[in-house]
């Protein structure tokens, strides 16, 4: 059972630094307290996560895996310390997000503050009548998410690799293929089959797979892993990779993914069966990140 321990000897997440919170920092590099770094109507989900008004968006500093090509790398694994927001505050910009007309409230990696997460969403729930999403990288305990059970109504994880040397080389977690189908399937297990209300997502999965540069053979490998296991969730194949982002030192990743690449992905994804979304060319671009200094 996971309690406050955590703040002292962290174990929340796959890493299981131990760190003591309270006096310093974990793997993902946050101390006890909930720290976020910007609270938006964000346009640029899914089609049924943002809609026609944009989704309630909850980015958290820090993450528990260290990807050398992350867009989000300034507040994800960088210098930007955000706010630190108590439970009962972030419920109140909760509810002011949708009272300004967002059609979900979308919790962008939160894994490292989980049981605060929890707290949070028990206070703001009962007043909530939109959708929560947890947007999430996968690379989570089962253990840690059954506190969520109950509290979620959409999933939004990624499924990075399934290949243990690409995990290891640019997200240092050679453990992710293993993980994050154990988290996938939990968070599947809570949420059931996916189902949308006029076009938005109110419930269910959403399995988001980004297509890196060479590693399009790894993405078909997903595509049938999630139509064997999956069945209930839908997928999102994103081609957003954005070469400037790329910080790995590996001049693999120095390109933008190919047509042909994400074809290969997309193919195996409809032959397959899968049924959900795409990008087209032009989601490659720094443009669609948020501006996290402002």
């Amino acid at each position: 059972m996971i309690t406050n321990s955590y703040e002292t000897d962290c174990t929340l997440c796959p890493r299981e630094c131990h760190a003591n919170r309270i006096t310093g920092t974990g793997m993902c590099g946050q101390g006890a307290e909930m720290r976020v770094a910007k609270i938006m109507l964000h346009r640029y989900e899914e089609p049924p996560v943002s809609g026609t008004r944009g989704s309630g968006a909850v980015f958290f500093c820090g993450c528990n895996l260290r990807c050398g090509y992350c867009q989000n790398a300034e507040i994800s694994h960088g210098k930007s310390t955000g706010e630190v927001f108590t439970p009962v505050r972030l419920a109140e910009h909760m509810l002011a997000l949708q009272e300004k007309g967002a059609h979900n409230i979308n919790l962008v990696t939160a894994a490292h503050f989980v049981p605060r997460i929890a707290e949070t969403l028990r206070i703001a729930k009962p007043r909530l009548t939109v959708p929560v999403v947890y947007n999430s990288s996968a690379y989570e305990k089962t253990e840690t998410l059954r506190l969520l059970d109950g509290l979620v109504d959409v999933y939004l994880p990624d499924f990075k690799y399934l290949n243990s040397a690409a995990a290891k080389k640019y997200s240092f977690a050679e453990d992710y293929p293993a993980v994050a189908q154990a988290a996938v399937a939990e968070m599947i297990r809570q949420t059931g089959a996916y189902r949308e209300e006029n076009g938005i997502a109110v419930r269910g999965t959403i399995i988001r797979h980004l297509v890196l540069p060479t590693l399009s053979r790894d993405g078909e490998a997903i595509m049938r892993l999630i139509a064997e296991r999956y069945k209930q969730a839908r997928v999102s194949i994103m081609r957003q990779y954005t070469p400037s982002f790329n910080r790995t030192g590996d001049c693999a990743l120095n390109r933008k993914v190919t047509t042909l690449e994400y074809n290969r992905v997309l193919n195996a994804a409809a032959d397959a069966g899968l049924i959900g979304f795409m990008q087209d060319a032009s989601s490659a671009s720094s443009a669609f990140t948020p501006d996290f200094g402002k």
